[in-house]
């Protein structure tokens, strides 16, 4: 029951923010996508639950599947370690909420950042993770919109997790990444959780060819304020960053013994990436950031 799993990814375009999730907690699955279209300020999102231990969650990504499915919502995740080559494909029936999301996007493997991957212990758990950018292509339809993906400009960003996690846990975690003039992708992931001494951190720079650590990772957001920026640097200074926000997902549920307090914020990075090859300044990046406070 203490053994949560998911595969997400968060999908990078200049029109459209867009993160979709396949996630087991042990007593309850579920699969959530949202798409929100910058131009007409319209948060769209799809959300199915499952019996906890159904959904298809491989030990090992590669030349696997990931698949949620139920009556009219459909995600599915192809790895192929052969073509350097993965696939997301979503079909998910229109709802007196939200209209319908189709599509395919195709993830360039061999063009990828190098992986984060982290295996560490927590206070009162264990955590494993594993992250990198893809440049993606294809279409997704939302309703009517077509949001296209171009590889040399889109992204999507893989964030699988397994992990042990406390009964009380909570994170706040960030993440972006862009594609430089000269073609390599740059960006970072972060994030600030309880941790244990000398264990490594979930907090990276991806550099042409490089994941660089980071470690000691402070959020400070300018006010309470939803809607107010964020600065966000590790404390040696190689990344500095501020995030402004355009955007705000919700998910807050009291059960008694278990409860989710959690939000996501979708808008842009900018600030400077001191890594070991250079500098890299970043404007207007799209990404995310988030913070988790629950019983699990």
């Amino acid at each position: 029951m203490r053994l949560k799993k998911w595969v997400g990814f968060t999908l990078s375009q200049p029109d459209w923010y867009a993160s979709l999730i396949i996630q087991d907690a042990g007593y309850l699955a579920s699969s959530e996508i949202y798409a929100y279209d910058r131009a007409g300020g319209a948060l769209h999102q799809h959300a199915a639950n499952a019996a906890g231990g159904s959904p298809v969650l491989p030990a090992e990504l590669l030349e696997s599947a990931c698949r949620f499915e139920r009556g009219g919502y459909r995600v599915t995740y192809a790895f192929s370690r052969a073509s350097a080559r993965h696939r997301i494909e979503i079909d998910i029936a229109p709802t007196a909420k939200a209209p319908a999301v189709r599509g395919a996007l195709e993830l360039d493997a061999a063009a990828a950042t190098a992986p984060l991957s982290v295996s560490s212990r927590l206070p009162g758990g264990s955590m494993y993770t594993h992250k990198a950018a893809f440049p993606a292509s294809g279409v997704l339809r939302v309703g009517d919109a077509e949001v296209v993906f171009e590889p040399d400009r889109d992204l999507a960003i893989l964030d699988e997790h397994r992990s042990l996690l406390p009964y009380r846990t909570d994170w706040v975690w960030g993440t972006f990444a862009t594609s430089t003039d000269t073609g390599p992708l740059v960006g970072a992931n972060f994030a600030a959780r309880p941790e244990l001494p000398g264990e490594p951190e979930e907090s990276c720079l991806w550099s042409p060819g490089r994941c660089e650590p980071l470690g000691d990772i402070v959020f400070e957001p300018a006010s309470a304020d939803p809607s107010a920026p964020w600065h966000i640097a590790s404390r040696d200074g190689r990344l500095d960053v501020v995030f402004e926000p355009e955007g705000r997902k919700r998910v807050k549920h009291n059960l008694g013994l278990f409860a989710v307090d959690y939000f996501q914020l979708f808008g842009r990075y900018r600030g400077v990436l001191r890594a070991a090859g250079g500098d890299f300044r970043i404007e207007d990046v799209p990404g995310v950031c988030e913070s988790m406070k629950a019983r699990l």
